[in-house]
C-alpha cells in the first residue's frame, strides 16, 4: 500500500489571470508565495498559500477550453476551504459581489457549509470548522 502524506498542491487553470489572481489573493485572502511568467508557454503560474498548509497553483494559458460544471461532470467535483465562522466568510464574499448558495447543514456531521464559484465557475465550498 502506498503511503501518502498529504495533498501537496491543487492546480487551477483560469481564463482571466488578473481577475482570478484578485479573487484568490484579495477576496479569499490567500497569500501569494511566488508569481512567474513562463514565456515559452505564454502562461502565468501563481503559487498561493492556504492556512500555512496547502498550496494552490493558479495557471493561465491562452484560450483554455471551458470546464463543465453544470450538470456535474465526472472528475473533481469542488474544492472546499475550512473556515472558523461561515457567517463571517459568507459576508466577506458577498461584500465583494460573490454570490453564495444558502448555508446548509451537513446531515452527517452537523457542520454548516455553502457553495460559491470562482470567476471561471469552478465550484468552491466553505465548510465550518
Amino acid at each position: 500500500m502506498l503511503k501518502l502524506n498529504r495533498v501537496h498542491h491543487i492546480a487551477i487553470i483560469c481564463s482571466d489571470y488578473q481577475k482570478s489572481k484578485h479573487f484568490y489573493s484579495e477576496i479569499l485572502g490567500l497569500k501569494i508565495l511566488l508569481e512567474v511568467y513562463r514565456e515559452e508557454r505564454q502562461s502565468y503560474k501563481l503559487d498561493l498559500e492556504v492556512g500555512n498548509q496547502y498550496q494552490i497553483e493558479l495557471f493561465s494559458f491562452p484560450e483554455p477550453p471551458a470546464r463543465l460544471s453544470r450538470p456535474e461532470a465526472a472528475g473533481l467535483r469542488h474544492l472546499a476551504f475550512e473556515v472558523d465562522d461561515i457567517d463571517e466568510a459568507v459576508d466577506g464574499l458577498q461584500a465583494n459581489g460573490v454570490i453564495t448558495e444558502p448555508i446548509r447543514i451537513d446531515e452527517f456531521t452537523g457542520k454548516r457549509f455553502t457553495f460559491f464559484a470562482d470567476p471561471d465557475g469552478l465550484p468552491l465550498e466553505f465548510y465550518e470548522k
